[in-house]
């Protein structure tokens, strides 16, 4: 991706180790610009680690730009699967995500990793197992900046915290803030009072919540796929966009 200067960036279990938040992952998930020229320059990498395509739909930008994912596996890359997405829900544009990207170095080399805030919303999904890296993500980046916190960090730890005592911790520490917290996230006003079980319930609620609405948002998405896979064998039937 460096080599062919594909706009993108890492998210999935691969940018939450970056993150201090260990993960076990076996592909590689990246968000890209989605356009022409991206595409273009997208598709010269690929060809340079063998990619093959795996399921559907096709590389090809209006699926991209509706939000679906295009999966491949790379042959001269250990056979590693690659998954592709320009479109998340409940995450902000591309051309948003870029500049609060995070840079870090592995073996002397730039990586560009969605920025925390942006990575902790693509995952907030239907799936029960991100729900705890939400966590720990959340976590990790609290105890490594509590004792001198600026203000960005406050509201970010009092919006995605997931543990009930810490999420307490902030809240008193930081009344001012907590309270203007209250009006988007009802699990705070449970946590300046300091009654846990309560902060526990609203945090069970939002996560509830949150998952019903990526389940209603794959509805549409899923059933395309659907329609896909059956054209497929059908000599003739319409394909969609082409790749």
């Amino acid at each position: 991706m460096r080599t062919h200067r594909v706009r993108c960036l890492l998210m999935g279990g691969q940018a939450c180790v970056s993150y201090g938040a260990a993960e076990f992952s076996r592909d590689i998930d990246l968000v890209l610009l989605p356009d022409p020229d991206n595409l273009a320059r997208l598709r010269d990498a690929l060809t340079d680690v063998r990619a093959e395509p795996v399921a559907f739909p096709a590389l090809d930008l209006d699926y991209l730009r509706r939000g679906h994912a295009v999966h491949f596996r790379c042959l001269d890359a250990g056979g590693i699967r690659l998954d592709l997405m320009s479109v998340l829900r409940g995450v902000a544009p591309f051309d948003d995500l870029w500049p609060r990207r995070t840079t870090v170095e592995i073996d002397g080399d730039p990586i560009e990793l969605m920025g925390l805030p942006d990575l902790v919303s693509a995952k907030k999904t239907q799936r029960d197992k991100d729900w705890p890296m939400i966590r720990r993500l959340v976590e990790a980046n609290y105890f490594a900046h509590r004792s001198d916190p600026t203000p960005e960090q406050i509201r970010f730890w009092l919006a995605e915290l997931r543990t009930a005592a810490l999420l307490t911790e902030v809240a008193r520490r930081f009344p001012d803030l907590a309270t203007e917290a209250v009006a988007v996230r009802p699990a705070v006003a449970a946590a300046i009072v300091g009654d846990e079980a309560a902060v526990e319930r609203a945090l069970t609620d939002e996560q509830v919540l949150i998952q019903a609405l990526d389940r209603a948002y794959w509805i549409p998405l899923r059933s395309e796929l659907e329609r896909l896979r059956r054209n497929v064998s059908r000599p003739g039937a319409d394909q969609g966009p082409a790749s």
